[in-house]
């Protein structure tokens, strides 16, 4: 499950808009389901703006030729620094 399923919600959100940049990239909502690589529910949930599997996230890294940090940020609730960012700075 990716971050943010079952209730938890984690600020983890999308820096693109990810079905986008999948067209721009020549794939299309029809060529995604033709050709398998992501289901309906994923697709409703990229539209949505919600967090999707890790092997969703995989797949489109891979047809973006991207990492997962081009697609996607961490943002504290609480306006704060992430704890990385604060171990850094010591």
């Amino acid at each position: 499950m990716a971050p943010g399923t079952g209730g938890n919600e984690l600020p983890i959100t999308y820096k693109i808009d990810v079905m986008n940049a999948l067209k721009d990239a020549g794939y299309s909502t029809y060529r995604i389901r033709q050709d398998k690589l992501l289901g309906e529910a994923t697709l409703q949930l990229i539209r949505e703006n919600k967090p999707v599997s890790w092997d969703n996230i995989a797949t489109i890294c891979k047809l973006l030729n991207c990492q997962p940090g081009d697609i996607m940020e961490y943002i504290p609730e609480d306006g704060g620094d992430a704890p990385e960012s604060r171990q850094n700075a010591e």
